[in-house]
C-alpha cells in the first residue's frame, strides 16, 4: 500500500521536475538563449496560459459544475496567509524592503505555472477546472496584496501618493484573468441557451470544430513548454547575508501555507455543513497552496522598491525544495484518502 502511494506520487511530481531541470540544463549549455527565454516568458504569459483558462472553464458541461466554495474559500485562505505573512516577515527581519519580499512569499503561488501542472497531473482536466476559477479570483488578489505588503514597508512608502495607482488597469489588462473570464462568458452563454431555447444552438465545440482544435492543440503545449521556460530562468547565486530570511520565508511557502490551506479546508469539509470538498478539489489545493514563489513576484518586488535579490532567491529555493514537499503532500493526501 505503501510503496503503491508513493510511486503513484513519483510518477505525478517527477514529469515535472524533470522538465524544469531539462529547461535549466539547456539554458546552462546555451541552447536557450537569454533572447528565447524572454520571449518564451512572454508567450506562456500572453499566450499559452489564457487558453488553458478558456479551454479550462470553457470545456465545463455547465455553470453548476464550478466550484465556487472552493474558490470562495481561496481567496480567504489567501487574505488568511497575507496577514500571516506580515507577522513573519515583522518577526524574521528589521530591513523593511525584505519584509515585504517575505510577506509576498508566503501568499504568492506559482499556481499557473507548477500548479496547473501539478492539478492536471492529479486530477486531469476537472482539476484544472478548479484551479482555473480559483486563478481567475486569486491572480487579481495576489497583485493588490503584493502592492500592499511592498508599499507597507519600501523604504520610499513615504513618497508614494498612491501605491495602487495603475494596478486596476493592470488586473483588468492580465492575459490571465481576460482568458477566463472569455471562457466564462461563453460558458455562461452556453447554458443561456439551454435555459431559454431548450438546447445549444451555437458552439465554439460543436460549430466551429477547427477553432476548438486549434485551441485545444495551443493548450496541450502549455505545460511542457511553461516548465521548461520556469528552469531555464533559474539563477542560482549566494544567499550569504540573507540566510535567515530565505530559510524563512522557503518554510512558510512551502510547509505554512499547505499545512493551513489544506488543513482548513479539511477541517471545514468534515465537521462543518458549509462546504464539500473532494479529490478534484484537493488537487487544485496542492497547487495552489504547496506551489513555490510565483516568478512574476521578482519583476513586482523591483517595482516596488522591495529587495530584488531576496525575492529571486525565493523563487529559487521554492522551486527546488517543492520538489520535496509537494511528493510529500500528495503521499500524504494520497495515504489519508483525500486524492
Amino acid at each position: 500500500m505503501l510503496g503503491t502511494i508513493i510511486w503513484t506520487a513519483a510518477n505525478c511530481v517527477l514529469p515535472i521536475v524533470l522538465q524544469i531541470l531539462l529547461g535549466y540544463f539547456l539554458k546552462r549549455i546555451g541552447f536557450f538563449s537569454p533572447q528565447f527565454i524572454r520571449g518564451g516568458n512572454k508567450f506562456v504569459f500572453k499566450v499559452l496560459l489564457p487558453t488553458v483558462m478558456f479551454y479550462n472553464i470553457y470545456t465545463l458541461e455547465g455553470i453548476r459544475e464550478i466550484s465556487w466554495s472552493s474558490a470562495v474559500f481561496s481567496v480567504v485562505a489567501v487574505i488568511a496567509l497575507f496577514l500571516i505573512g506580515i507577522a513573519v516577515a515583522v518577526a524574521t527581519t528589521k530591513v523593511q524592503a525584505r519584509r515585504g519580499v517575505i510577506t509576498q512569499g508566503v501568499f504568492r503561488s506559482n499556481v499557473n505555472i507548477v500548479g496547473l501542472s501539478m492539478a492536471s497531473a492529479l486530477g486531469g482536466d476537472p482539476a484544472m477546472s478548479v484551479v482555473a476559477i480559483m486563478s481567475a479570483l486569486t491572480v487579481p488578489l495576489y497583485n493588490v496584496l503584493a502592492v500592499g505588503s511592498l508599499s507597507m514597508f519600501s523604504p520610499q512608502s513615504g513618497s508614494r501618493k498612491n501605491p495602487l495607482q495603475g494596478m486596476v488597469k493592470k488586473v483588468i489588462r492580465n492575459p490571465i484573468i481576460i482568458g477566463a473570464l472569455i471562457g466564462l462568458f461563453c460558458l455562461v452563454v452556453r447554458e443561456l441557451q439551454r435555459s431559454l431555447l431548450g438546447s445549444v444552438v451555437f458552439s465554439v465545440q460543436e460549430d466551429v470544430p477547427f477553432l476548438f482544435k486549434a485551441v485545444s492543440n495551443v493548450k496541450s503545449i502549455t505545460t511542457p513548454f511553461a516548465l521548461l521556460i520556469l528552469g531555464a530562468e533559474f539563477e542560482f547565486s549566494a544567499i550569504k547575508g540573507m540566510f535567515r530570511e530565505v530559510a524563512v520565508g522557503t518554510f512558510f511557502r512551502l510547509v505554512g501555507a499547505p499545512l493551513i490551506g489544506i488543513l482548513s479546508a479539511w477541517l471545514l469539509s468534515t465537521y462543518t455543513g458549509l462546504v464539500s470538498f473532494g479529490p478534484y478539489e484537493y488537487a487544485a489545493f496542492v497547487a495552489l497552496f504547496g506551489s513555490p514563489v510565483a516568478v512574476s513576484s521578482v519583476a513586482m518586488a523591483e517595482q516596488m522598491d522591495g529587495d530584488t535579490a531576496l525575492a529571486t532567491q525565493l523563487v529559487v529555493w521554492t522551486s527546488v525544495f517543492s520538489i520535496l514537499t509537494i511528493f510529500l503532500q500528495v503521499c500524504i493526501l494520497m495515504a489519508v484518502g483525500l486524492l
